[in-house]
């Protein structure tokens, strides 16, 4: 049996955000991960992404693994009853699947506003860590690096990538949309992670808003802020500034929410307030929205409206989806390749051997015009000889038959007992 690449998902597609923040993953949680993926399994290619969007698990194994390293994942995050959410994990046995998912999503087709250009950083991000721990091999380097030289193809060569129609970008959309009717609407902006990054920049969109940010470190603030002409707000006096804000956007990493019902309970509410949520797991109470005046939205109720960007991208998608088919059939006649080269490396060292071994043992007494000449020969002979097989390997390959050709040849030539040059 050969390794197979494969996939486990859990994505906004498969199950709400609830579910989602459960199982949702930072470095520390991934890299330990990793690393026991790596004692147990022996696996040598895995790339693990969490997103607020999706958590999935990519790697490259003989066997179907996905349960057990969802139960790993429950293991780690303190959740003995995980494989009751099984059901929400969808799974990709099957190599080309498995490959044109990953494909997909980082290419930002799986993404809840299509084309989101934020996943394809998180990607590079997922396969550094993997790379820092040893944890990809020559398939997944090679893979990744197809990804990002297709991802540079969607963006010369298609309008994909054009406008800005990312979550954050719904959510300037949202907001605009909402505070239409109220001049100069004032905008509190918690947590300039990625996403709270990402839509300070987008709030150049909202030109008239009045923009004041805040952060538990308040230097990455005031380097926003700089930027963007907003101001900063100490993270302290975090409370009297949501009391002020027309709009509150919370973009922070916390297990338990940050902004409570008891809390907007205690707002002076003029006419509504409009809250937010762009954190997974979520930082607002849902029951915020029985405060008179309070509106609340979270990542899966976003949804960008049908702004010109995302149809000029939806209708960039059949090239798209052509460009990474293209992509898949170049990546698939390397991987054939791959799999074909240590048998073709094993048969060339095997002649070779026997070469040497009779040319040593026949031309002691011959010159040095002799030897050059008997060299050049037996080079050749050898050349031809392979030639065959070598041709046969490569066509078996491009008919996914050269299992049975490989052992035929490793049988006939005794070539389990070559070592492969590195």
């Amino acid at each position: 049996m050969h390794d197979k690449f494969r996939a486990i998902s859990l994505s906004h597609k498969t199950a709400p955000v609830q579910i989602r923040e459960l199982i949702s993953l930072d470095e520390g949680t991934i890299q330990s991960i990793l690393l026991k993926l790596r004692e147990f399994f022996r696996l040598g290619d895995v790339l693990i992404l969490s997103t607020c969007n999706r958590t999935e698990v990519y790697y490259n194994h003989e066997q179907d693994l996905s349960t057990e390293i969802i139960k790993l994942v429950g293991l780690e995050k303190g959740m003995a009853d995980v494989v009751n959410y099984l059901d929400y994990f969808e799974v990709f046995n099957d190599d080309r699947l498995a490959i044109t998912h990953l494909y997909r999503v980082c290419m930002g087709l799986e993404a809840q506003v299509v084309g989101d250009i934020q996943i394809s950083n998180q990607v590079k991000r997922a396969y550094q860590t993997a790379a820092d721990l040893n944890m990809a091999g020559p398939f997944l380097h090679r893979l990744m690096h197809t990804i990002f030289f297709t991802n540079k193809r969607i963006v010369q060569e298609t309008t994909f990538r054009d406008g800005a129609a990312s979550l954050s970008y719904a959510a300037i959309e949202l907001i605009d949309s909402l505070t239409s009717t109220i001049y100069q609407p004032r905008i509190l902006l918690i947590g300039v992670g990625e996403i709270g990054e990402d839509v300070a920049k987008n709030m150049v969109h909202l030109p008239d808003a009045k923009v004041k940010i805040t952060n538990r470190t308040r230097s990455k603030a005031e380097e926003i802020a700089a930027e963007l002409g907003f101001e900063v707000v100490p993270f302290e006096n975090c409370i009297e500034a949501m009391n002020e804000a027309d709009v509150i956007v919370c973009s922070i990493m916390k297990n338990e929410p940050f902004i409570t019902k008891e809390l907007v309970k205690q707002f002076d509410i003029q006419s509504y307030k409009l809250l937010v949520d762009l954190s997974v797991p979520r930082s607002i109470e849902t029951s915020v929205e029985d405060v008179s005046g309070v509106v609340l939205y979270n990542v899966d109720n976003i949804r960008s409206k049908a702004s010109e960007a995302l149809e000029k991208r939806l209708s960039a998608v059949p090239k798209v989806e052509a460009i990474i088919e293209e992509s898949i059939g170049e990546f698939y006649g390397w991987k054939k390749e791959m799999m074909v080269s240590p048998t073709i490396n094993k048969l060339k060292q095997s002649l070779e051997q026997i070469r040497q071994d009779e040319l040593s043992r026949h031309l002691k007494n011959v010159n040095e015009k002799e030897f050059e000449l008997i060299d050049k020969i037996t080079k050749s002979m050898m050349q031809k000889i392979l030639k065959v097989p070598v041709v046969q390997l490569r066509a078996a390959c491009q008919r996914d038959e050269a299992e049975e050709l490989i052992e035929i040849i490793t049988d006939l030539f005794d070539l389990e007992k070559i070592k492969t040059e590195k």
